[in-house]
């Protein structure tokens, strides 16, 4: 970078991306501080040796965050909607929509369908209510574990595709 490049001839690029061509490194230096920036070799193997005009703090903060960017790894969460049998269209839109924002964040989702006295009588209810609400992700979601009867509760698990 600027006055560490020590041979004598330089293919440069400017800030814009554009090739300027081959000039002496003392004129690209001076092209580089003028512009307020500095010359730094990008492709040292090459016969003469790349340079780009370019704001090396900035350059190296983009690399830096895009490494960053690159090793960062979700912890998969499992969230948890719960229903009743009798809950309305509007309930149902209202919580798919919150499943999808899950489902769509790389986080599984556990529907529970909870039944609470009588209820018990008509399972059958909540079973359409939870199959419906899986058919209603199933373009983002697989269903890792099946609609299954657990105690008072209907429990399926969907993770994202």
């Amino acid at each position: 970078m600027n006055e560490q490049i020590r041979i004598a001839q330089v293919r440069v690029v400017n800030q814009l991306g554009e090739m300027v061509g081959v000039l002496p490194t003392a004129e690209a230096l001076r092209l580089a501080f003028d512009s307020g920036l500095d010359l730094v070799e990008v492709a040292p193997t090459e016969r003469p040796p790349v340079c780009r005009i370019l704001d090396y703090g900035k350059f190296k903060y983009e690399q830096k965050r895009k490494l960053h960017k690159n090793n960062k790894v979700h912890q998969v969460e499992l969230k948890e909607i719960r229903l009743r049998p009798k809950i309305g269209d509007h309930d149902i839109d209202f919580k798919t929509k919150h499943a999808r924002d899950f489902l769509e964040g790389k986080d599984k989702v556990k529907l529970t369908v909870v039944f609470r006295g009588r209820e018990n009588a008509h399972q059958d209810l909540g079973r359409e209510v939870l199959l419906g609400m899986i058919a209603k992700l199933e373009d983002i979601a697989k269903i890792e574990k099946a609609p299954s009867l657990e105690g008072r509760a209907i429990t399926a698990v969907l993770a994202p595709k």
